[in-house]
């Protein structure tokens, strides 16, 4: 069992343990940087001089904490951002690059339904999820503590747990444009797209008239803000996101069934 999960998951220790180690060094570098600011720059002055538009955006609350600078400067920007279009884009080349190589007919040679293929290549993305929230916790409790900001531990062990069900939606999006389109540039350009176009529209719709066409968002019920800032933890949302997950599997599973592999 979980032939597939084990053989993918193992090829992608290394990229995640990569993926891990950047994310630390910028999270160190925010920290670090974060008292200078503090000391030479009027923060809410320079929060004032951004365009509204781009404060809606990114979702920034205030740069005058620590929470509020890293909210914006790291988790919006590194891990809503970056982080969600990187798991969307690797995610979209599971099934259609096997299928553009022209691998997929030995897989599918294999005892194994196309059901629990798409599955089993889902669930080795666990690999590079998880492991971009390893270190970098570490990182930034200490940090904070050594530039004297302490943050509350909870607060970010949660804000790193409750990305895990949005990086999965994310990855979702990807695994459904890999079983839709059979040449793995196109998945992933689609991938990319869909991800960042939903990433927009959450933050530009959010307080207007079409704020509902928003909820499809994966964006909408992930919020760095109110974990840092108001320590409060979405659960609630969290469990939309992993419903959204679910939905996204099993359509890519039933698309995949039904597709004719060229």
């Amino acid at each position: 069992m979980f032939e597939l999960t084990r053989y993918d998951g193992r090829h992608r220790v290394r990229g995640s343990l990569y993926l891990s180690i950047g994310l630390s060094l910028l999270a160190a570098m925010v920290i670090w940087v974060y008292p200078s600011f503090e000391a030479e720059v009027d923060l809410e002055q320079l929060l004032a001089a951004y365009p509204e538009p781009i404060l809606q955006v990114m979702g920034v609350q205030t740069m005058a904490s620590l929470g509020g600078f890293l909210s914006f400067e790291l988790y919006t920007f590194g891990w809503i951002i970056l982080l969600g279009l990187y798991l969307a884009y690797a995610t979209a080349g599971t099934i259609a690059d096997d299928v553009d190589r022209g691998r997929m007919d030995v897989l599918l040679a294999m005892p194994i339904s196309r059901r629990r293929l798409v599955g089993e290549r889902f669930a080795a993305m666990a690999v590079p999820i998880v492991g971009a929230n390893v270190l970098p916790p570490i990182v930034v409790y200490v940090g904070a503590r050594l530039i004297d900001h302490p943050l509350a531990a909870t607060d970010v062990l949660a804000v790193h747990l409750l990305s895990i069900p949005y990086l999965f939606a994310c990855a979702g999006i990807g695994l459904l444009a890999s079983v839709v389109f059979d040449r793995a540039a196109i998945a992933q350009r689609v991938a990319l797209g869909v991800t960042f176009a939903l990433f927009l529209s959450e933050s530009l719709l959010t307080g207007t008239d079409a704020e509902p066409v928003g909820a499809i968002a994966p964006m909408r019920y992930y919020d760095p803000n109110e974990i840092l800032l108001e320590g409060s933890y979405d659960l609630v949302g969290a469990g939309v996101l992993v419903a959204m997950t679910v939905v996204l599997l099993i359509a890519a599973q039933l698309w995949f069934r039904r597709s004719d592999i060229p």
